[in-house]
């Protein structure tokens, strides 16, 4: 279904504002941990609380949410809520494609100094040479706590080498080796000393010398979002696949909270989506199912409760899906061409690299009419492969129905992507009302 774009209907709550804070929110969330941070503080200030999974939990009312590492999980449960209840579920994914600095990160060769770092996803990885990067991440303590670090300044660049020393470029076009095309420079020297960056990071976030013994760092473009355009009809950022989700699901989230709702809305962000969701923090991992089970159980529920429940769940696996591309239409479906600005996209595979059935499709369309939304169907082209999401591997572990929606953009898995200004509000208005009804 394709229809032209509109507005959202004035009784929901998001509108072009929203497309201004989720800039706010690309911006300071350089990383999934970061993503996780700032998520977990807008929820706090809509009133929820974190519960700790060592814990015992209690069957109150209210938001809780729980934080694994790029990991969160976020449900509201309604006063009076039945240990049965169902559940609505937002799925999405904090983590992109990017580079990922190696355990021995110091490195160099012929005056320069380098950072070693590893392919982490499927990176476009032309659209990371010549642009100024920063290094966000996570640091582990010896004590075992973590900090969250941000070097948000141009500090490292990976140089492309000049066309006058090759020339095949402008006839074969550029070929990067992933290995030996993709160690970012950070300075000058020739001796590679060994502890060098982690000694630089420690004094970036005031700890003491030698108190870091393990990391997880990544790379990001330090040009902040911004509006693009002669109208300032279209969105230019980082990290949009898949944070603009994310951004999305937490604030229909903290839309719905407070109501009298028939279900419990929940909202789920996992890490490793781009390398296959199998980890701890993973979309195939056990993070979801524990979290509802307990929730179940923690109403007094049983195991017969907890079948009532999953039975009458619904999960929305939103991330982004691919806008026709003005230079590539032939690699489109030919009767399939979502555009930016026309509404979320519902993806459709039949062969299951989506999670989208005709029943799906019928409750994403009822929250759509309800929150006046156009919404755009997606299908690859028979001749191309198909990607994939975490809404299959939802479903298939939780034996939950599961729908693959998200927002139309250009450039995915690129350094910088690009979406239309009023997609990401017309997403989070369908959000809440299928959150809510």
């Amino acid at each position: 279904m394709s229809e032209p774009s509109r507005p959202a209907a004035a009784s929901t709550p998001f509108d072009r504002g929203h497309t201004d804070d989720l800039m706010t929110f690309l911006a300071v969330s350089p990383s999934p941990y970061h993503a996780v941070a700032n998520a977990a503080e807008r929820l706090e200030k809509a009133g929820f609380r974190q519960v700790d999974e060592t814990d015992a939990w209690d069957g109150t009312s209210g938001g809780k949410y729980v934080t694994r590492g790029g990991a969160i999980v976020a449900w509201y449960v309604p006063e009076g809520a039945a240990p049965h209840t169902p559940f609505r579920i937002v799925g999405a994914h904090t983590d992109s494609p990017n580079l990922r600095v190696k355990p021995l990160p110091d490195a160099g060769a012929h005056g320069w100094r380098q950072v070693a770092v590893e392919i982490y996803g499927g990176p476009l990885l032309n659209s990371w040479l010549d642009r100024d990067l920063g290094l966000a991440g996570r640091l582990t303590l010896r004590d075992g706590t973590t900090r969250l670090v941000n070097v948000d300044r141009p500090l490292l660049r990976v140089p492309q080498l000049a066309i006058h020393l090759d020339r095949s470029v402008g006839t074969e076009g550029l070929k990067l080796d992933k290995q030996r095309h993709s160690q970012p420079i950070w300075g000058l020297g020739d001796d590679v000393r060994e502890g060098d960056l982690i000694s630089f990071l420690e004094q970036e976030a005031g700890l003491a010398a030698g108190s870091v013994t393990g990391w997880d760092l990544m790379t990001h473009s330090v040009e902040p979002p911004a509006y693009l355009g002669r109208d300032r009809e279209l969105v230019a950022g980082p990290r949009m696949d898949n944070l603009l989700s994310v951004h999305a699901a937490v604030a229909a989230l903290t839309a719905v909270a407070g109501r009298d709702l028939p279900y419990i809305p929940v909202l789920a962000a996992f890490d490793h989506e781009e390398n296959g969701s199998q980890s701890d923090t993973g979309a195939d991992g056990p993070l979801l199912g524990s979290v509802l089970e307990r929730s179940v159980f923690a109403r007094g529920g049983t195991y017969e409760d907890r079948a009532r429940a999953f039975a009458g769940t619904v999960c929305l696996s939103s991330d982004t899906g691919h806008a026709v591309h003005p230079n590539y239409a032939e690699r489109h479906d030919p009767t399939h061409h979502p555009r930016v600005n026309g509404g979320p996209l519902l993806k459709v595979n039949v062969n299951n690299r989506y999670a989208t059935d005709g029943s799906g499709r019928a409750v994403f369309a009822a929250a759509c009419e309800k929150a006046d939304v156009p919404f755009q169907s997606f299908v690859s082209n028979n001749s191309m492969p198909c990607g994939t999401t975490i809404g299959p591997i939802t479903a298939a572990r939780h034996g939950i129905r599961t729908v693959d929606i998200g927002v139309a953009i250009l450039s995915m898995h690129s350094a910088r992507e690009l979406c239309g200004a009023d997609d990401p509000y017309l997403l989070a208005n369908a959000l809440v009302a299928f959150l809510e009804n």
